[in-house]
């Protein structure tokens, strides 16, 4: 294989650069959480499920894989469930997701310049904004990240290590969600382009990580089986289109909503281009990427661009449909791109780089929570940030209190959005009762999950309507009963809540 030709060593950088990116990695988790923690009252839809997920150690779920529940369910074992917590957690893989795309490029070129790059893709709203949002997109950022990282070492190297860790971290992403197949395929595609498939350290290589990864995902494949491949069943229904015509404008309009997540990336670019154009640095030579060798420049193509691509031709040709999410682990390699273009000091480009960089990340954090808080308060949207899940909770609270004194509130039966914010908000917190679906709901016993009674409640002015089985509850509730409550400003529309409260059995041991 042909090598980096730029004359440095590359692979393991020093701590002080590894100081140098946890500082920045440190500072962004930070900026973001603390941000999001003072202007929001409730989370994104999808944290609330994680949420409600955390509520125990499954093997799986029915709507996707278990990883992420389980990142969450360690920490809320440390933390309870704070609202801030699912954006610190969102955060958390962001910034491990960084790190690994740093340390791959430093097996190519400098730490300073693999920095560049990392600084310059953290700022898309997939690792920025959007990575505050804790859910199976944004919790397979590292773990893609990670595999890309020891895939290039397993056919750089042809060490054991490479492809045993590309196994365990490829079956953890699995774990995550499942569309890291196509970056596995990718990975496959890469392989028989460049030809290495007849190469013996390779192929023994991929029986070693293919075996890793069965080991791995085994738990998951089980759970599978015996829950009737329920995910799939979920996946089946998301890609479902009506007509190609939809098909074709879901392909328009997820390239462009990618353009739009990738925005703050090519404003960095755009205005370091400017900046260097005005004030040309020393020593300007080649483009960075010229200094590559042409197998790490084919690596960045197909390895980078090759997962955007491939989706959108799977959709164009099996006629499914595209969520923007989807695209959320697509771009990690994209700051590397710069490399055709930057040339020069390295040392005086990262200065530049990161004072753009930092810039954008605050004016975007401090932006984003003006919006999602004050300004969607005062305004009266009905945004979920400014949901009166405190407000919505004391007032379930105060209901059972006065129909079951002395006996905590332990069970929610509600849908996930409605109920996790009731019950996160309880003291102690309470566990939902997903739909009034065991199913959804595998931390419930269906033969005592009732013992203690429940709160049945649900929205017939926002939200979905509630499920037939969450309606046959209420029905048997004993005491019944509506609530109203302003969303956020007097400006803001009335949220009519309908409960009703089962009370506990004899059985109940609380």
């Amino acid at each position: 294989m042909q090598q980096s030709n730029t004359g440095r060593a590359h692979g393991s950088p020093s701590l002080a650069w590894n100081g140098t990116i946890l500082a920045f990695l440190v500072g962004m988790v930070a900026l973001w959480t603390i941000f999001c923690a003072i202007s929001h009252k409730a989370p994104d839809l999808d944290g609330m499920e994680e949420l409600v997920w955390a509520s125990s150690f499954e093997f799986g779920y029915t709507k996707h894989p278990p990883l992420p529940s389980w990142l969450l369910y360690a920490l809320t074992s440390i933390f309870g469930k704070p609202i801030w917590l699912v954006f610190f957690a969102g955060q958390l893989v962001s910034a491990l997701g960084l790190w690994f795309v740093w340390r791959f490029g430093c097996e190519f070129t400098t730490p300073r310049r693999a920095l560049i790059a990392t600084l310059m893709v953290s700022t898309t709203l997939y690792f920025s904004l959007r990575g505050t949002i804790f859910n199976h997109n944004t919790a397979q950022l590292w773990s893609i990240a990670a595999c890309t990282w020891l895939f290039y070492r397993g056919l750089r190297y042809g060490r054991s290590s490479s492809w045993l860790w590309l196994g365990a971290v490829a079956g953890l992403s699995m774990m995550t969600k499942y569309s890291a197949v196509i970056q596995f395929g990718i990975f496959l595609v890469f392989i028989l382009v460049q030809g290495h498939w007849r190469d013996e350290r390779v192929q023994r290589g991929i029986v070693q990580a293919a075996a890793v990864f069965l080991l791995v995902i085994s738990p998951h494949l089980y759970w599978l089986v015996d829950n009737h491949f329920a995910p799939f069943a979920y996946l089946d229904r998301s890609l479902e289109t009506q007509s190609y015509a939809e098909v074709l404008k879901g392909i328009l309009d997820f390239t462009i909503d990618q353009l739009a997540r990738l925005s703050p990336m090519i404003l960095v670019w755009l205005g370091l281009y400017i900046w260097q154009r005005r004030e040309p640095v020393a020593d300007r030579g080649q483009t960075y990427a010229s200094e590559l060798g042409y197998w790490d420049r084919s690596f960045l193509f197909w390895v980078g661009l090759g997962p955007f691509v491939a989706t959108v031709l799977m959709s164009a040709l099996l006629g499914s449909r595209l969520t923007a999410s989807w695209g959320t682990t697509f771009f990690i390699l994209y700051g590397y791109f710069a490399f055709w273009w930057l040339r020069g000091s390295a040392r005086a480009t990262l200065r530049r780089t990161a004072i753009l960089v930092i810039a954008i990340h605050v004016l975007m954090a401090v932006g984003y929570a003006i919006a999602r808080g004050p300004l969607a308060h005062y305004s009266g949207r009905t945004a979920r940030s400014t949901f009166p899940g405190p407000e919505v909770s004391q007032l379930m609270q105060q209901e059972w209190e006065a129909h079951v004194p002395g006996k905590p509130l332990t069970l929610v039966a509600s849908d996930t959005w409605l109920g996790g914010n009731i019950a996160i908000n309880l003291d102690p917190v309470a566990e939902v009762f997903i739909g009034a679906s065991y199913a959804d709901s595998p931390w419930l016993s269906p033969d005592t999950a009732l013992d203690c009674g429940a709160l049945v409640a649900y929205s017939p002015t926002w939200g979905t309507r509630p499920s037939e089985a969450l309606l046959s509850l209420h029905e048997q509730a004993r005491w019944k009963g509506t609530q109203s409550v302003r969303w956020s400003s007097d400006k803001s529309p009335l949220l009519e809540i309908v409960w009703g409260i089962i009370p506990p059995t004899p059985a109940c041991k609380e």
